[in-house]
Formats: C-alpha cells, structure tokens, sequence
C-alpha cells in the first residue's frame, strides 16, 4: 500500500498526538459500533412497538448512519494528521454535532413510540 501525498508533506508529528488521535478515531469507530448494534438489535427483537415500519425505519437510520459516521471519523483522523504534519490549528469537527442531534432525535422518537404502545 503506497503513502498517501498528505503524509509526505510538513513534519511528522509528535507521535503521542498521532496516537491521541487514533484513539480518538477508534472512539468514534466504537460509537459507530454501537449504533449498528442498536439497529440489529430493534429490528430483531423489538415486539413492544407495534408499529413495524416504523420499527424498521428506526433500525435502518442506525445503521445508516453508522455507515455515514465511520466515513467522518476516518474524515476527521485525515484531517486532524494534516493539521499536525502542517503545523496548524486542528479543524472544527461537525460530526459531533451530527452525532449528537441525531441521537437526540432518534432518542426522542423511540420514547414517544414507546409511550404510544
């Protein structure tokens, strides 16, 4: 596997910031986890909601979005590395705001659901 052009440019980091940033990645690879998890789990063994298609709905944006949230930590680990190679400020993060709207949202939509049944 060859080295992508953005690790040849600026300096090598120190490599405890490269490694807080791995973990950083891996936390977010372990919450994408988590919310795959969570969509498996409604769709094979929610019984108490009566409403199936919404059932599946809600399992599907889990796992939909465990997809999407993999892509933007690896997103976000590439440009956290650039930013250290290059010497500058580390960039603003939107998919902790994404993550936790869409928790909040889903969060809410489960309790109202499991209210109604």
């Amino acid at each position: 596997m060859s080295t992508p052009n953005w690790r040849q440019s600026g300096k090598d980091p120190d490599y405890r910031f490269s490694l807080a940033n791995e973990r950083t990645f891996l936390a977010w690879i372990r919450t994408a986890l988590a919310l795959l998890a969570g969509g498996v789990v409604l769709d094979q063994f929610s019984i108490k909601i009566s409403s199936h298609s919404m059932t599946m709905v809600i399992a599907l944006s889990l796992t939909l979005f465990a997809t999407i949230l993999c892509g933007l930590a690896y997103l976000h680990w590439r440009s956290n590395e650039i930013a250290m190679r290059e010497e500058k400020p580390l960039p603003h993060n939107i998919a902790l705001t994404i993550t936790a709207v869409f928790t909040f949202l889903l969060s809410l939509l489960v309790t109202v659901l499991l209210i109604i049944n």
